[in-house]
């Protein structure tokens, strides 16, 4: 097996795998055998997504990650994720198949840099989209999701100031919804940012029937066209809710697996990006993989730890937005 330092450098571990293994079966072994429970979000690939005790978006993993009796989490997710479950639960095992798994929009807000950007507004209030890195979530008031950005807003007195973090296009998306004045970080995600308005008004035209439903990550231009703008599982939920037959979905291609699951005779494009890949993946959740998962649940690495005191202070506002989200039945 790899060293630390090779296993740092690398992401994961890279061991030989016996082709005639059943992963699937193996996987489900290790889960027993360890007191492990894997969740992973709605973007991962579909193996990963089938062999999972639980799916979801950020809100639903958060709150999953908060409540689960197991030992060991496996997050098939990216990085600010497993920081986030482990925040929740300091005192388990937090594993990620591959380190590498970051996020563009975390990327996009560095601490040092936001510390000097919140100083400017000492009166505000700091809500940071989950989608940041734990040093982030510690310099916060309160945490929140797609699924509950609005919401939380809402909830502040309307006098409240409020500085919003790191994504641009959802918090102007917050912003429209509240009626609300926030200040805003310029960060956002690689993914939610290369739709084509352009290749999407074709695409339309080819499916006049089609609901065009999107992500608030994505921008401005963009969710104007949109039939239906929503959270992850608030897009799923559309989509099975919906008399329509035929759907453009303007996020992360990983969700139409769940979507096609749930509602089989319907039809699911993925709408187009603006440059040739007739893809929309985000390359870091495609970085876990099942073999990587399988690999990471044998050896127990690679392990996700947070400062003791970034977990003190991170805590408390992914807590507060947990309360909020329960008190409004979220």
């Amino acid at each position: 097996m790899d060293t630390l330092e090779e296993l740092k450098s690398k992401g994961f571990v890279e061991e030989n795998i016996d082709p005639t293994l059943d992963l699937f079966e193996e996987i489900e072994k290790l889960k027993k055998e360890k007191n492990a429970i894997i969740l992973a979000h709605y973007y991962q690939e579909p193996d990963i997504q089938d062999v999972a005790d639980y799916i979801g978006d950020s809100l639903g993993l958060s709150q999953e990650a908060a409540k689960t009796e197991a030992k060991v989490i496996v997050f098939a997710g990216v990085h600010f994720m497993a920081e986030t479950a482990k925040i929740l639960s300091p005192e388990k095992t937090v594993l990620l198949p591959d380190l590498k798994a970051g996020c563009s929009l975390a990327d996009s807000c560095p601490p040092h840099l936001f510390k000097i950007f919140k100083a400017k507004y000492p009166d505000h209030l700091v809500i940071t989209y989950v989608n940041c890195t734990a040093e982030l979530k510690a310099m916060s008031d309160i945490v929140c999701t797609s699924t509950n950005a609005v919401q939380i807003v809402e909830s502040l007195p309307k006098e409240q100031k409020i500085i919003f973090g790191p994504d641009k296009n959802l918090g102007a998306w917050v912003s429209k919804k509240t009626g609300r004045d926030l200040v805003l970080w310029n960060g956002a995600c690689m993914v939610h940012e290369i739709f084509s308005r352009e290749k999407i008004t074709k695409l339309k035209e080819r499916h006049p029937n089609a609901k065009f439903i999107a992500h608030p990550e994505c921008e401005e231009a963009v969710l104007q066209m949109a039939d239906y703008i929503g959270s992850t599982t608030g897009l799923l939920k559309y989509s099975i809710n919906s008399d329509a037959q035929e759907f453009i979905v303007a996020t992360e291609s990983g969700i139409i697996h769940q979507m096609e699951k749930a509602s089989p005779g319907k039809t699911f494009i993925p709408a187009p990006p603006n440059n040739n890949c007739a893809c929309n993946d985000c390359p870091y959740m495609k970085r876990n993989t099942l073999e990587k998962l399988y690999l990471c649940l044998k050896n127990g690495l690679p392990e996700v730890t947070v400062p003791v005191h970034v977990i003190a202070e991170a805590r408390k506002p992914i807590e507060r937005m947990l309360e909020i989200s329960a008190r409004l039945g979220l």
